[in-house]
């Protein structure tokens, strides 16, 4: 974090080239701290720009700016985040947040202050890969299966499948203190991102409403311990996180109203019982 910069956009999509009214394509753009706050797309709403960073690199505006300075086209591209980016040449490394934590997790070693730090330890390489597989598959695209299903048999199929899959999880982290073995991997981080933010969103946004996280005690604790490995804490925005889904979707949500939730964020910092295995 000290050798590689960060910008982080505008938790609400706003239009992108607003001054073409053929153009209306959405999506994330770059604000400063103590601009005047945005609304919705649709009108609504009043959302400051509290933890925000600008792009200090290239100076603009948007993340689909970057594709185009990238070379990509407009047309089929999705603009999307997170981007690591190479500021000598001037274009996108990658968009992959699958591979960009595995860069992080051995390409910059020579830079880091803890260089000896592995989550991707060759002795859990395969077991990693078997849990990615069916995590990914199940959970983490599994809410999106959920929310964006376009009829009620797909999304039923998807709800049946990602309950399963957690129910799964919840066994293993019975008997196991992490997703892959007995160390903390990048298979661990993957569960976790989209674990907090279930409760606060994805059971309201993607009627994911069958239980909540709260209700599995080994998946709660396996959560409270990561967010309480030191630095951990420091990257979960969850007002970032409910403001972009309840206010960047207009077909699901035309009003932007953010739920006030049940503060999930407090249920993390509590005691974790991990400590037994």
């Amino acid at each position: 974090e000290d050798v590689v910069g960060l910008s982080i956009v505008h938790p609400t999509w706003a239009r992108t080239k607003p001054q073409y009214d053929w153009d209306r394509h959405c999506g994330w753009i770059f604000t400063s701290p103590g601009d005047e706050p945005r609304k919705s797309t649709e009108g609504f709403g009043s959302f400051d720009s509290e933890g925000v960073i600008p792009d200090t690199v290239n100076g603009v505006g948007t993340i689909r700016e970057l594709y185009e300075l990238a070379g990509s086209k407009s047309h089929g591209v999705a603009f999307s985040v997170p981007i690591l980016w190479d500021k000598k040449l001037n274009t996108i490394v990658n968009n992959e947040s699958s591979e960009i934590i595995q860069i992080f997790n051995s390409e910059f070693n020579e830079f880091a202050k803890n260089p000896d730090l592995n989550l991707a330890p060759e002795d859990l390489k395969e077991s990693m890969k078997a849990v990615d597989e069916w995590i990914y598959s199940d959970i983490n695209n599994g809410v999106y299966r959920c929310g964006f299903s376009r009829t009620q048999e797909a999304y039923e199929e998807a709800f049946d499948v990602l309950f399963d899959s957690l129910d799964k999880l919840e066994e293993l982290l019975g008997r196991s203190r992490y997703v892959a073995g007995d160390k903390l991997t990048l298979s661990d981080i993957r569960a976790w991102v989209t674990l907090t933010r279930f409760d606060e969103v994805y059971t309201v946004y993607f009627k994911t409403n069958k239980r909540h996280i709260v209700s599995y005690p080994n998946i709660l604790n396996f959560c409270r311990e990561i967010y309480q490995v030191p630095g951990v804490a420091d990257t979960l925005n969850m007002k970032h996180i409910k403001t972009h889904y309840y206010t960047s979707h207009a077909k699901l949500n035309h009003f932007a109203i953010i739920p006030k939730g049940a503060n999930f964020e407090g249920e993390l910092s509590k005691p974790h019982d991990r400590n037994r295995f």
